[in-house]
């Protein structure tokens, strides 16, 4: 588009959105739309009422155009306490509030829509406005002051979102009134959300109509196996499809549909073969996160659809988090949020996990901010999961025996309270699995661990899970298949799975992986159990002087393992054949 074909009025833009929408959504889904449709309800009359129009929606934000200043603050305000009236004579689980934003600015007409400096202040504003408030800039002050009856709080200079704006609440019955200080970043003072994903139909490049199924098929897939997930919100198919065949920058699209990030991607087909490309775009600076290609037969067209929505679905989850950890990096911890600890948390995980334990200084970061999400939000599964994982991999530490009973029992009630919370979320799951592995009910664990695998097969948390399942049955090479697909799914956080591998190898009689891994993980963090381990490896390849060299470092490194007795209630139960086979040729009480 050309500068002189660019259509710019001046216009009244009104902004809300619902508060906690997606925590509503997780809790009840059904109740939270009948809820969400009724309101809309409300909304949609008194803009009928006050000559407004919707010009876009996504999700649960609307957005609307009107003629006069006076009328969208009268339609505001009047549909706050409307909605107050009817959470009084609902449920708890249907009740709603909403914030609302109010601007008068410029803005760019492209057809039905709008967007713009104008439309973004309003929005920016509406983040900034209470539960149940309204909020409104100067420019809408100036318009209103004079002509109605209320009154307003001035709040000064904010910044909102790197944006400057002097802006003012409407004073509403029964909600307090702030005096917020000049120049507060409202991102500080609200809660931070869980960035929202748009996946925007893949492009037909064989350009064979026939095709086109084929191509939206995929693309539907992949919004469906992403919203399974839970763990970002989801824009829905019929908003993003309404933008299918128009070429619009991913940041365009990230504003128009109140998404974070933008999923693209293209198929072509030729003869019997199919490519697939796909790409996660950040819309707040067009820059790629990551992207992916594949090449497949259409032996089984279907199957291919459903393999590669999983795997688009499954690998921009670590993708996602490690963009978003870098975005939280430099905050201050008294700003963050439910959110933002979590992935702080997250972030001290992969930076520590390398079979051994993290410093002390590290550890407590992360059993803190785990802990501030969890109480910031107690329906962040995600949250319990991450702080399982670390209690499981103390259980297996040697410096954390003293506290075995209390870990345990405090792993099994994370595992079920993450579980409880989102029994369809996998890493939730696959956690609640390894809590029946700890009990040795291992039907009940293969039960749930295929459960996981079952509710994303590319999930790579399922996969490892279920791979390690499959080790109590001995089925061991069904679990290396499993096992190496997890860690090839997420090469950000594959280091939480590799130190799992030289148990298979043993558990498998491979010596030479079993070495090759455990020298791996030894020169990451030199733990007493890797010379144990070498020492039986080395017997089990015939080189026995290497063999004793091994056993006594680690009997110097353990000396409360005097005999071969004692290695056995120490040796992993999965491998604990292999090892002491191999041990007790060389080991002299």
């Amino acid at each position: 588009m050309t500068e002189d074909q660019i259509i710019r009025k001046i216009a009244v833009i009104f902004v809300t959105d619902v508060v906690n929408f997606s925590t509503l959504m997780e809790k009840n889904e059904n109740s939270t739309l009948r809820s969400l449709r009724a309101c809309r309800d409300i909304l949609e009359q008194l803009f009928k009422k006050y000559d407004a129009r919707i010009f876009n929606t996504a999700g649960d934000s609307v957005l609307a155009e009107f003629q006069s200043a006076v009328a969208a603050l009268v339609c505001a305000t009047e549909f706050q306490e409307m909605i107050n009236k009817r959470n009084l004579s609902v449920s708890e689980d249907l009740q709603m509030q909403f914030r609302i934003g109010l601007n008068v600015g410029d803005v760019i007409v492209e057809g039905t829509n709008l967007y713009g400096e104008g439309v973004n202040n309003a929005a920016r504003l509406e983040v900034l406005s209470q539960p149940g408030g309204v909020s409104l800039s100067k420019a809408i002050y100036d318009f209103v002051n004079k002509k109605v009856e209320f009154k307003f709080t001035d709040l000064g200079t904010q910044k909102i979102k790197n944006t400057v704006l002097h802006a003012y609440d409407v004073i509403i019955e029964g909600l307090e009134q702030r005096a917020l200080g000049s120049l507060i970043d409202s991102s500080e003072t609200t809660e931070s959300k869980p960035p929202t994903i748009a996946v925007m139909p893949f492009k037909n490049m064989t350009y064979d109509e026939e095709q086109e199924y084929f191509v939206d098929g995929v693309t539907e897939d992949i919004i469906a196996n992403l919203s399974s997930w839970k763990s970002f919100p989801v824009i829905a198919r019929n908003s993003t499809f309404s933008f299918k065949g128009q070429e619009i920058k991913p940041s365009e699209l990230g504003q128009r549909l109140g998404a974070d990030y933008i999923v693209e991607g293209s198929v072509r087909k030729g003869g019997n073969k199919i490519r697939i490309s796909a790409s996660l775009v950040d819309s707040k600076d067009d820059q790629q996160v990551w992207s992916k290609r594949w090449d497949r037969s259409l032996d089984d067209i279907f199957e291919v659809q459903d393999e590669v929505s999983q795997e688009v679905a499954a690998l921009i989850f670590p993708a996602l988090k490690g963009k978003e950890h870098e975005r939280i990096r430099n905050k201050s911890p008294s700003s963050l949020s439910a959110w933002d600890s979590y992935l702080k948390a997250l972030a001290i995980y992969n930076q520590t996990w390398a079979g051994d334990d993290p410093d002390e200084a590290a550890n407590k970061a992360f059993f803190e901010l785990c802990d501030r999400a969890i109480d910031m939000d107690p329906d962040l599964c995600d949250a319990y999961v991450l702080k399982a994982r670390r209690i499981y991999g103390n259980l297996f530490a040697s410096v954390h025996q003293h506290q075995r009973t209390e870990n345990e029992v405090l792993f099994h009630d994370l595992s079920f309270k993450a579980y409880s919370i989102d029994p369809n979320n996998p890493e939730a799951v696959a956690m609640y699995s390894r809590s029946f592995n700890l009990k040795k009910d291992y039907p009940q664990r293969l039960k749930y661990a295929r459960q996981a695998l079952d509710l994303n097969p590319s999930h790579d948390g399922s996969n490892n899970d279920y791979g390690w399942a499959l080790c109590n049955e001995k089925r061991f090479e069904e679990a290396e298949y499993y096992l190496l697909k997890a860690m090839d799914m997420n090469p950000i956080g594959r280091r939480s799975y590799e130190g799992l591998m030289p148990f298979l190898y043993m558990a498998m009689a491979d010596s030479n992986k079993s070495l090759e891994w455990c020298n791996i993980l030894y020169d990451r963090g030199s733990h007493s159990r890797y010379n144990g381990w070498r020492a039986a490896i080395y017997v089990h390849l015939g080189d026995f002087e290497r063999a004793r060299i091994f056993l006594t470092k680690f009997r110097e490194e353990r000396p409360e393992v005097k005999t071969i007795e004692d290695y056995k209630k120490v040796a992993p139960s999965i491998c604990k054949d292999y090892l002491i086979d191999g041990l007790s040729q060389i080991w002299k009480d």
